[in-house]
Formats: structure tokens, C-alpha cells, sequence
């Protein structure tokens, strides 16, 4: 095994450790367990970073037209929206999606190893740093309101039926924490999505040599786009709350994965993987 592949073994080991640990911390209700799991989450995301460094210095050009590589880089990205919420809302909670999340995708770059992504090598820089950058952040913090509403809708119902609260149920956030984290995906992740959109097309003019060609990565991507836009309305011109807002977040990233995975890898498609 050589250093790199030493690398990547360590950083799963340190991530599969944080998963156990924010997980077994409020399971327990120790705080001890729930620091520890915080603390790996931190030292896998160091190492995962000199990863994708030393991983870019490596392929050079290439690592931005490998699959591998955007499996990687999204779970990067999603412990970075992560830290950012943990930091601006003080919610721990989080990291039961995202560090389950950021170990499958970084397994999954591992295993998708091989497959490309075809571009023009004239468009890598603007294509990554606009496109997929700006993309990758709008999912990332989709993940997270994904996270937050499914622990909205399970609250609500324990309270609405007077249950008693066990297990992961004790250490949950209020409904309004929640739902303020839905508030900050929406308001934050739509205009992202939006910039991805667009520099997306724009990069399939340059590409394909039109804007739209019915790709059906095309299709369903500007489908969730209506969807974020319709929950982006009714949130922030309509005040829409709670439930109704959770659900429909659910139903935005759904799509999201579709777009993500099922396209990518099993309809033939411009921007899929090969």
C-alpha cells in the first residue's frame, strides 16, 4: 500500500469512528462521546483536504474530468457546510447526516475510480469553480435541511401525539431550530443552485453548441430548479413554516439525488459518468 492509498484508509477509519461516535454520544447522552465524534469529524475533514491536495498535484488537469474525484469533492463539501451551520447555529445535531453522508461518498469516490466525466479541457477552471462549486455547496446544504426536516416531521408527530421522547428523540433540536435551518438552506442554497444552472448551460453553449438540448440531466436538473424556486417563494414570500416547508424539502432533494446518481450513472447523457 502505498501513501496515498495509506491516506484514504486512514480517512475512512477516522470517519467511520465520527460516525459511530455522533451517534453513540446522544444514543448514551454523553457529551464526552459527542465532542470525541465532533473531534474525528474535524480530523478527517484535515486529512480528506490534503487528500484532495495532494490528489489535484497528483492528476493535475485530469483529477477535474475523473467521477472519482466529485464523489470526493461533494464529501468535502458537505462537511464544510456542515461546520459552517455548527458553527453559525450551534447545532451539533447535523452531524448525524452529515457524517454518515460524508463516509458513503468518499467510499463511493474510491469506488468509482476509472470513470469521466467528458469537458472541454478550455472550460475545466470556469466549469469547477462556478459551476460545480457553487453546485456542490446548494447539495450540500440540501443534505442538511434533508437532515433537519426529517427530524422536524418525526418531532412534530411525538409531540402532536404526546409520546414520550427515547433515544436520539431526547437530544433533538426544537421544531424552531429546525425549521430555522430550513430557512438558512433556502435562503442560502437557491440562488447557488441558480449560478450552477446557469453557468451550466453556459457551459453546454460552449460545449454542445446550444444552451438546452433535452439532455435528461438537463431536464431534471432545471425541474429541480422550479421546485427550489417554488420553496424559495413560498418560504421567503409567503412565510411558509414548519411541516409544509420540510416536506417540500424532502422532495427537493430527492429529485436532487436522482439528478445526482440515477442520471449520472444509468441514462445515457452528456454529463455522465464513463
Amino acid at each position: 500500500m502505498d501513501s496515498f492509498s495509506l491516506l484514504q484508509a486512514v480517512i475512512i477509519f477516522v470517519y467511520l469512528a465520527g460516525t459511530v461516535l455522533v451517534f453513540a454520544g446522544p444514543i448514551l447522552h454523553k457529551e464526552r462521546l459527542k465532542s470525541l465524534g465532533n473531534a474525528a469529524a474535524v480530523a478527517g475533514f484535515a486529512l480528506h483536504t490534503l487528500n484532495i491536495i495532494l490528489y489535484l498535484s497528483l492528476e493535475q488537469g485530469l483529477a477535474l474530468t475523473e467521477g472519482s474525484f466529485y464523489f470526493s469533492l461533494l464529501a468535502w463539501s458537505l462537511l464544510l457546510i456542515y461546520f459552517i451551520l455548527w458553527w453559525r447555529l450551534r447545532l451539533g445535531f447535523l452531524g448525524l447526516t452529515a457524517a454518515p453522508l460524508a463516509l458513503l461518498l468518499f467510499v463511493s469516490s474510491l469506488a468509482t475510480v476509472g470513470t469521466r466525466v467528458a469537458m472541454p479541457k478550455s472550460l475545466i477552471g470556469v466549469f469547477f469553480s462556478l459551476h460545480i462549486g457553487s453546485l456542490f455547496a446548494s447539495i450540500s446544504l440540501l443534505t442538511m435541511a434533508f437532515g433537519a426536516a426529517l427530524a422536524f416531521i418525526y418531532l412534530e408527530k411525538k409531540i402532536k401525539t404526546k409520546a414520550k421522547l427515547t433515544g436520539l428523540g431526547k437530544e433533538m433540536p426544537s421544531l424552531n431550530m429546525l425549521d430555522k435551518v430550513n430557512h438558512w438552506v433556502i435562503l442560502i442554497g437557491f440562488p447557488l443552485y441558480t449560478l450552477g444552472l446557469v453557468t451550466g448551460f453556459m457551459w453546454a453553449r460552449q460545449a454542445f453548441g446550444r444552451v438546452f438540448s433535452w439532455d435528461p440531466k438537463e431536464v431534471v436538473a432545471l425541474f429541480v430548479w422550479f421546485l427550489f424556486a417554488l420553496l424559495f417563494h413560498q418560504r421567503l414570500a409567503l412565510g411558509w413554516r414548519g411541516r409544509k416547508t420540510a416536506v417540500m424539502a424532502i422532495w427537493v432533494y430527492g429529485f436532487t439525488l436522482l439528478s445526482l446518481v440515477g442520471v449520472n450513472f444509468f441514462v445515457v447523457t452528456h454529463h455522465g459518468f464513463k
